[in-house]
């Protein structure tokens, strides 16, 4: 395909991330909004990423500039599984790249890339080398980092590796990053800041307005509802929560939680809560334009990240959350850009509890529920729950 006279003195871009919508991700959520703007603004832009169906290529033209989405087939994988989960990675970095690589639009060309799939990095530069392209890396992930903090522990192997990973960080022409503390990693990395660029994620659906609530599941009757959206897995906490809820329930119990979530978190959270008689319920995530309405169906949300992933990760529901005016408790490090964001949009209704802090946790809760029913009733709090119960797994 030719690319307009208009154009043809500005690279062409490719946008490489793991799924892409209506597949659950928020990577190529973000990425599908981003990718538009690119066309919009004037680029020539193809959005490669994953599909459980069939592969497809669709085009469209945005203001005269060509947004083409290539969807490339793949299989979803066992999270708990890491063994599988590398080779998957391995196999899908592969494959995507082969995907931009055998495209003679790449010749030359921008190619932006994130952290989904996991080590992406190390394949990439196949892409600079064989065909001379721009590499701009969207920090979504550090990898080998994440597994390093997951582990506890930075073997000798390990070790080597993330020196690998640091070596070709450094070479990358621009980056992209997320939030702040992303950005000190970096330049502690060795990276010249002026490579670097704040470009932050945004709500991927609008979750303001007018919105008619979702039902609430029924086993969340009669409470106040902490919703936590999203992945529920290894980078966030779970004990402090749990310990948290149970210690809430003993002496106040007005929260219930929904989990709307996937994740290896996800079953202990459930199992310790049931078993303390807390008030829990699971839901799988929903589909992107039914979540505005899960969102507002919500009292309060609940975002979590251990300490050790800190400038690693963004919890990316942040935005949503933000977006919705509910309050948000955060039991995460006051290092996250998590913190920075609450902190800087939200004058009241935010409540932040370290990692541990179980009483914290609870105290916040109580507070919480204190601070709702002061604004209305408590059975206005809790009104429709019942009438909205008609929720099914």
């Amino acid at each position: 395909m030719r690319v307009s006279v208009e154009h043809r003195n500005i690279p062409f871009i490719f946008y490489v991330v793991d799924w892409i919508p209506p597949e659950f991700g928020a990577v190529g959520q973000y990425a599908m909004i981003f990718a538009r703007e690119m066309a919009q603004s004037g680029r020539d832009v193809c959005l490669v990423g994953l599909t459980r169906g069939a592969g497809e290529t669709v085009r469209e033209r945005c203001r005269g500039s060509l947004f083409e989405v290539k969807r490339v087939a793949a299989k979803r994988y066992d999270k708990a599984a890491l063994v599988n989960r590398l080779v998957w990675s391995m196999r899908m970095n592969l494959k995507l790249i082969w995907t931009v690589v055998r495209d003679p639009r790449s010749r030359n060309a921008e190619i932006l890339f994130t952290g989904s799939p996991p080590f992406m990095l190390f394949f990439i530069f196949a892409a600079k080398w064989l065909r001379g392209a721009r590499l701009i890396y969207r920090i979504t992930d550090f990898y080998p980092e994440v597994l390093i903090a997951a582990w506890g522990r930075r073997s000798l192997a390990m070790g080597l590796f993330e020196k690998a990973a640091w070596y070709l960080r450094r070479r990358v022409d621009a980056f992209e990053v997320l939030g702040e503390d992303q950005r000190q990693r970096l330049i502690s990395g060795g990276v010249a800041p002026e490579r670097i660029t704040l470009k932050r994620d945004v709500p991927p659906v609008q979750c303001h307005g007018q919105l008619q609530p979702a039902a609430r599941p029924p086993e969340l009757a009669g409470k106040l509802v902490m919703l936590y959206s999203g992945n529920y897995g290894i980078p966030h906490d779970v004990d402090t929560v749990i310990e948290g809820f149970v210690r809430h329930h003993g002496h106040v119990d007005q929260f219930g939680l929904w989990l709307n979530a996937s994740g290896s978190g996800v079953g202990k959270v459930m199992a310790r809560l049931r078993m303390a008689g807390v008030a829990v319920a699971h839901t799988e995530p929903v589909p992107l334009e039914e979540l505005p309405a899960v969102l507002a169906s919500a009292d309060a949300h609940l975002i979590t990240l251990r300490p050790h992933f800190s400038g690693l990760v963004l919890p990316s529901k942040v935005y949503a959350c933000l977006d919705s005016g509910r309050p948000i408790l955060f039991v995460g490090p006051k290092s996250s850009d998590v913190h920075l964001l609450c902190s800087q949009r939200m004058a009241i209704g935010y409540y932040h509890v370290e990692p541990g802090d179980s009483r914290g946790f609870a105290r916040a809760l109580d507070r919480l529920a204190e601070w709702i029913c002061d604004k209305q009733p408590l059975s206005e709090a809790r009104k429709g729950t019942e009438a909205t119960s008609r929720l099914t797994s």
